[in-house]
C-alpha cells in the first residue's frame, strides 16, 4: 500500500485529497500543526478518523525531518501555507517564511530522509499578477503583485530547483481558483455563497465585498485534487496549470449565488457607493466597501490547461454556474440541519 503524507490535509484541498486517496487503497497521513482546526471537512466527506494524524509544523526543520524519517512516504502533497492575500500585505514575513522558505525546509527534508518520495507544490495562479488578459500557461512570465504570491513565486522556483540540481521527482501545481462547499468563509467566493444562505433564511440582512470586477478562473477543488494526484503518477517531474479556461467577474458570482438561493439581483451606484438590489423587494442585499479592496488588485486571470489535458488527462467538467450552485445549496442545508 502507498503512504501519503498531505501538510494542510484539514483544509479544503487536503481534505479532498484525503479522500480521494483513500479510496485508491492508500494509507494517508495528514499533517497539521498542534491544535489546528478543520475536522468538519473530514466529517463531512464521511472520512474523520481515517487519516491518520502527524503534527508539523512548516516552520520547524527538525520537527518535519523526524515526520519524513519516521513514516517514509512514498507521495508528499504541499498544501500548508498562509492562504490569505489581504493577511499578507499585514504579515509579509510570516508569509514569506511559511509559504516560501517552507517549501524548501520540505524539500531538504525529503532531500534528506526519503529522496525517492514523490513531492507535490500547490503552486497558485497569483503568481501570474498582472500578466494581462489572455489564457495563461506554463511558460508565461510571472509577475507577483502581493507578498502571498511573491512568497508562493519562491516555493515555485525552489521546487523546479531540487527537481533540477537533486533529481528529485518534485512537482508543480498552478492551480487556478477552485472552490468547493468545504472552502472557507474567510474566502470571499464562501462569503457570499454563505451570505446568500443565510439571507434566504432570515439570519441575515446584507453582505458586504470589495472589488466586483476582478476576473477570475473558477474550478471545483474536487476535480483539482484528481489532476493533482495525476501530476504524481507522471514517470518524470513537470510543472502543471491547473483551470477550466472560463473566467467570470466577482459581480457574476455574487448574481449566481443569490440566484441559486432564489434572489435576482439587480445593481444600483459606482464603485465603493454601488449596491445589489433585490428585484422583488427594491432590498439592497449586497454593498460594496472600501475595506474589502486589496492594496495591489490583480484583475484578471485565467488559464489554459491544455499540457494537463495532452499530458495527464484532466479535463474539468463542473461549469461556473453549477460550481456556485452547489456552494450555496451545501451552505443552506448546514442551516437546516443547525436547527
Amino acid at each position: 500500500m502507498k503512504k501519503a503524507l498531505i501538510t494542510g490535509n484539514r483544509g479544503q484541498d487536503g481534505a479532498y485529497l484525503s479522500r480521494l486517496l483513500l479510496s485508491k487503497g492508500y494509507v494517508v497521513y495528514g499533517a497539521d500543526r498542534a491544535g489546528d482546526s478543520g475536522l468538519w471537512r473530514l466529517r463531512e466527506l464521511g472520512i474523520e478518523g481515517q487519516v491518520k494524524d502527524v503534527c508539523l509544523d512548516i516552520l520547524e526543520l527538525s520537527n518535519i525531518m523526524d515526520v519524513m524519517d519516521r513514516v517514509h512516504p512514498d507521495e508528499v502533497y504541499n498544501f500548508a501555507a498562509q492562504s490569505f492575500v489581504q493577511t499578507s500585505f499585514e504579515q509579509p514575513i510570516l508569509t514569506a517564511e511559511i509559504n516560501g522558505v517552507g517549501v524548501a525546509r520540505m524539500l531538504e527534508a525529503i532531500r534528506k530522509t526519503c529522496p525517492a518520495a514523490r513531492f507535490f507544490q500547490a503552486s497558485t495562479a497569483e503568481l501570474f499578477g498582472r500578466a494581462g488578459e489572455k489564457p495563461l500557461t506554463e511558460g508565461i512570465a510571472f509577475y507577483p503583485k502581493s507578498p502571498y504570491s511573491v512568497a508562493k513565486l519562491y516555493g515555485h522556483w525552489i521546487t523546479v530547483n531540487y527537481r533540477e540540481a537533486y533529481g528529485l521527482h518534485a512537482s508543480c501545481g498552478i492551480l487556478f481558483n477552485h472552490e468547493s462547499p468545504l472552502r472557507g468563509e474567510e474566502f470571499v467566493t464562501r462569503k457570499i455563497t454563505s451570505a446568500a444562505a443565510r439571507i434566504k433564511k432570515g439570519l441575515q440582512e446584507k453582505v458586504q465585498v470589495g472589488n466586483l470586477d476582478a476576473r477570475r478562473d473558477w474550478g471545483f477543488a474536487e476535480e483539482y485534487v484528481e489532476g493533482i494526484w495525476r501530476i504524481l503518477q507522471q514517470p518524470e517531474a513537470g510543472d502543471y496549470v491547473l483551470a477550466t479556461g472560463e473566467t467570470h467577474s466577482v459581480r457574476e458570482f455574487i448574481e449566481a449565488a443569490f440566484l441559486a438561493a432564489g434572489f435576482k439581483l439587480e445593481w444600483s451606484g459606482r464603485a465603493e457607493g454601488e449596491k445589489g438590489l433585490d428585484v422583488m423587494t427594491g432590498k439592497a442585499l449586497v454593498e460594496v466597501s472600501k475595506e474589502f479592496y486589496r492594496q495591489s488588485e490583480v484583475d484578471f486571470l485565467s488559464g489554459d490547461a491544455s499540457k494537463a489535458k495532452a499530458e495527464l488527462g484532466w479535463v474539468p467538467k463542473v461549469k461556473f454556474a453549477e460550481l456556485v450552485s452547489i456552494m450555496v445549496k451545501a451552505d443552506i442545508k448546514r442551516l437546516e440541519v443547525k436547527r
